[in-house]
């Protein structure tokens, strides 16, 4: 069983435990599913340089513990007050050590759209996620059939959320409704080995028709990484591991920034 296999059986019991714990309607009930939900797609239209979503992440199932001292609140209040135009939360406990509480807390403080990251495959976690606090959620397109895709987009639509659409390979774009999905997501990683190529980007985002929002997903670590993607007309990027082993992440965000803004 390879690495995401491992995680959707382990998804799929935590769904099961959700569903036990939680009806659809008491999400409903809870501060943050009632309130207006901040645009992360309506602030990529009306910017002219590449935007940084920037990610929260104590571990990986691939590098093991990313930062060791990992105090959530700090490193959102950090982003908030450095200029990242929107923040990934984890929230996946067992492989990534992350947690929905994490998402809670932060959007009590939040300025910008937070993005819950984790492997959505139900309605549930999507009802869930807003209740939390989000701004919109991560699909991905290796896990989901087309079917899938187009139902928890229009679940998430229906409560507020925006959706990153992620995928890897072209073999991925047939499931992608362009006229549904305008906001998607490259990852560079290969989620069945999480080798990393950061063509798999530029080369991926030749496919896509007009007025579609291109994240750049893992992999950038450097100024060429994020001049190369600026060049190809990619309209944001997500950096999560540069940012957690970075000494001072306050001056790691702003170099990113200006490296963003083709600036030295």
């Amino acid at each position: 069983m390879n690495i995401l296999n491992e995680i959707l059986e382990v998804k799929k019991k935590e769904i099961s435990d959700l569903k036990r714990k939680y009806s659809l309607s008491s999400f409903t009930e809870t501060e943050f599913f009632e309130k207006e939900t901040l645009s992360f797609y309506n602030s990529l239209k009306d910017k002219s340089v590449m935007s940084v979503i920037a990610e929260i992440k104590k571990a990986s199932p691939s590098k093991g513990i990313i930062k060791e001292d990992f105090d959530h609140l700090a490193i959102a209040e950090t982003y908030f007050n450095n200029g990242a135009n929107a923040v990934s939360v984890l929230t996946d406990e067992i492989f990534f050590k992350g947690n929905i509480s994490f998402l809670n807390d932060i959007a009590k403080l939040k300025s910008v759209p937070l993005l819950r990251k984790d492997f959505i495959i139900d309605e549930y976690q999507i009802f869930e996620a807003k209740a939390f606090g989000a701004d919109f959620i991560l699909l991905i397109c290796e896990i989901l059939s087309k079917n899938q895709v187009a139902e928890l987009t229009h679940a998430a639509y229906e409560i507020g959320l925006e959706v990153l659409l992620e995928l890897h390979s072209e073999g991925q774009l047939n499931k992608i409704d362009f006229n549904l999905n305008k906001l998607i997501g490259i990852n560079n990683r290969n989620l069945n080995d999480f080798s990393v190529d950061l063509n798999t980007c530029i080369d991926i985002s030749h496919n896509f028709p007009e007025g579609i929002m291109v994240v750049a997903e893992s992999g950038i670590d450097n100024k060429e990484d994020v001049q190369l993607l600026n060049k190809s007309n990619i309209d944001a990027i997500l950096v999560g591991e540069y940012l957690m082993r970075s000494e001072n992440i306050d001056a790691a965000l702003k170099q990113l920034i200006k490296w963003c803004r083709n600036e030295n």
